[in-house]
């Protein structure tokens, strides 16, 4: 657990939770403006020919790449000028059969970057103390009846095959159809040096019955993933991410979320991820001071030591406030031992109706597991929340 004046690591996703760091950047937190949402491509592994939209291969190719050398491999490509890194370049074509069980089980992050500043996290006249360490505890399988809005994103980058945490959630545009995820920001885009990562994926209920790492080699995919693997059609993060964003700091972190819509990988004909998945959280987006929130539960899969990344869990706190700086948004901190992999699973309250909503995101935490600490969610993150969902009306 960190105390103010220590030292503070961050890692995108698995190794640590990731500290980011932006500045706010333009417009008004619709991230991508006037950006317009990409077809899906499915680009069957093992098959001659490419079945794509136009309108997505003539993008690709505004941007210098050639499907087929696409679907052989040339996403691996991370030279810096040829990652695309506007909100409106976001594209993601779904190459089926590429995240199989062994790959989803593998799935890790690029080793430790220390944060030097020791006056990161330090008392900004709106920081409370650092809470106790709440032990996670694990969700009782099958998953999909514990935590059924909860499962785990995949993704590519220059470092490897990459891991975060996400929820299902509600899209007021289609009422108990929804196939957008909330996730955190850095896990869908490298920030400031980079850019959108690839083959963007999640699965909800991964491993829904809780078997070990272990256990899961020689598992099939449908035991993997028993309600599918869904592609990320369109994403989403705020401006304040991709303007300055990166692996460490934490200046950013008050805007650290993303929104993804979802397309099954094996295409048309399939129900919508609520519908398959039975269960989505509606997203408060004016919840109420952290003084006046009882408890919040944060749900995820953490991955570095001493968890596997394959099972489920979840810690309880009171939240206390957390500010990285005297300007930025105060976040929501609460005690928990879970550590990377669960960046960008769902923080759930209880709202003034009595209901469970989406109140916030894993962002952050320290060197060495104790807390976490998440963005309360505003205007900029409805702003992108209403982005997505309005490119699919």
């Amino acid at each position: 657990m960190r105390r103010p004046n220590r030292p503070v690591t961050a890692v995108l996703c698995a190794a640590a939770l990731a500290l980011t760091a932006a500045a706010c950047g333009p417009g008004n937190g619709e991230a991508g403006g006037d950006a317009k949402p990409t077809a899906a491509a499915s680009l069957p592994s093992g098959s001659g020919t490419i079945k794509i939209p136009d309108e997505l291969k003539d993008k690709l190719k505004q941007h210098g790449f050639d499907m087929d050398k696409w679907k052989g491999g040339e996403w691996k490509n991370w030279k810096k000028d040829d990652w695309l890194r506007e909100a409106g370049d976001y594209i993601n074509p779904i190459i089926a059969g590429l995240w199989d069980p062994d790959r989803m089980r593998d799935a890790d992050v690029p080793p430790d970057r220390p944060v030097t500043d020791p006056n990161i996290g330090a008392d900004q006249g709106v920081t409370d103390p650092a809470p106790a360490p709440v032990t996670a505890k694990a969700a009782a399988p099958p998953f999909h009846q514990s935590v059924p809005e909860a499962g785990k994103v995949f993704f590519d980058g220059p470092e490897g095959s990459m891991v975060c945490s996400a929820t299902v959630v509600k899209d007021p545009a289609h009422p108990g159809k929804s196939n957008m995820v909330w996730t955190a920001g850095h896990c869908v885009h490298a920030g400031k040096s980079g850019g959108w990562y690839r083959n963007i994926a999640f699965v909800p209920s991964y491993n829904n019955s809780g078997k070990s790492s272990a256990q899961l080699k020689g598992a099939s995919r449908e035991q993997v993933a028993p309600y599918g693997v869904w592609w990320s059609d369109w994403a989403q993060t705020s401006d304040q991410w991709i303007a300055q964003g990166g692996p460490s700091g934490g200046a950013g972190a008050p805007y650290d979320f993303a929104v993804l819509h979802v397309t099954p990988e094996e295409g048309g004909g399939r129900k919508s991820l609520e519908e398959t998945v039975g269960s989505a959280l509606p997203v408060d987006f004016n919840a109420p001071a952290v003084a006046k929130v009882a408890s919040i539960t944060a749900t995820g899969f953490p991955a570095a030591t001493p968890f596997d990344g394959q099972k489920a869990y979840q810690c309880t706190d009171k939240p206390g406030r957390f500010s990285l700086a005297a300007s930025a948004p105060v976040m929501y901190r609460i005690g928990c031992t879970m550590t990377g992999g669960s960046s960008g699973g769902g923080w759930v309250a209880t709202g003034a109706d009595g209901k469970r909503a989406l109140v916030s995101n894993t962002s952050i935490g320290p060197v060495k597991a104790g807390w976490l600490a998440g963005p309360r969610l505003g205007p900029e993150a409805k702003g992108v929340f209403d982005a997505v969902s309005g490119k699919f009306k």
